[in-house]
């Protein structure tokens, strides 16, 4: 069993970012953060497996920033405008992905082991972490969570998570009071979006951390992406 010590990963950003700058973008090396994270989260850089170490102070900075829950607010609320235009059905159903959608590791790739992602995750410690089954909501998927529930639409929890986790997440659901009200053993199913519309759900909106979590098919009427720029998985 690895050490569940957590320490927590402190960068040394003067060394890392131009001196005088107001900008973590403006990088001493050659690679420019902001234009990396920017095509990170277009989906223009793909297939990548590692934060650059250059960049691991940035994406450390904006993941603890307010800009960061700015930008998940900004996501969120056009989700919600989005469902406010619509004429809502009992068979309308809301995906979610969980890890950095409806729940948040940072406290995870806080740590020195991970370093905001420029570090390869040790699936060991990481499920550890997600066993506590005490991993905090990201409170912007919570807002439309809840904003959906008083709107009675169907809410689905959807991960790519491996399966020995399924207590701990079911556990940790249930811990979280606010994700726990209004809501049948559905929310906990693990069933693909194909499965979900064959039995008779219609998927009015899809939200995720990952390109992954909202392309292929039966991703629902519109897509929502939240930033996350501290890891990138394919499919």
């Amino acid at each position: 069993m690895a050490s569940t010590t957590q320490s927590r990963w402190v960068p040394d950003r003067n060394h890392l970012l131009m001196p005088g700058s107001s900008s973590p973008g403006l990088h001493a090396s050659t690679i420019n953060c902001d234009s990396w994270r920017f095509a990170v989260e277009t989906n223009n850089h793909i297939d990548w497996e590692l934060v650059p170490k250059d960049c691991a102070a940035y994406v450390g900075k904006y993941m603890e920033s307010t800009q960061y829950h700015a930008d998940c607010d900004f996501v969120v609320n056009e989700a919600i405008n989005y469902v406010e235009s619509l004429t809502l059905t009992s068979k309308d159903t809301w995906v979610f992905d969980i890890d950095e959608t409806a729940l948040s590791n940072l406290d995870y790739y806080a740590r020195d082991e991970s370093a905001f992602g420029s570090k390869p995750r040790d699936r060991d410690t990481f499920y550890e972490w997600v066993n506590t089954a005490k991993v905090p909501a990201l409170p912007a998927a919570l807002k439309l969570y809840n904003f959906l529930i008083e709107k009675k639409v169907k809410i689905v929890f959807l991960s790519g998570s491996a399966d020995s986790a399924t207590d701990a997440r079911n556990k940790n659901f249930k811990s979280l009071e606010d994700y726990n009200k209004g809501l049948s053993g559905e929310k906990f199913k693990s069933a693909k979006r194909k499965e979900l519309e064959e039995k008779d759900h219609i998927i009015i909106g899809n939200i995720g951390d990952q390109w992954s979590d909202l392309s292929g098919t039966n991703v629902g009427k519109r897509t929502f992406k939240l930033p996350n720029p501290m890891y990138y998985i394919s499919k």
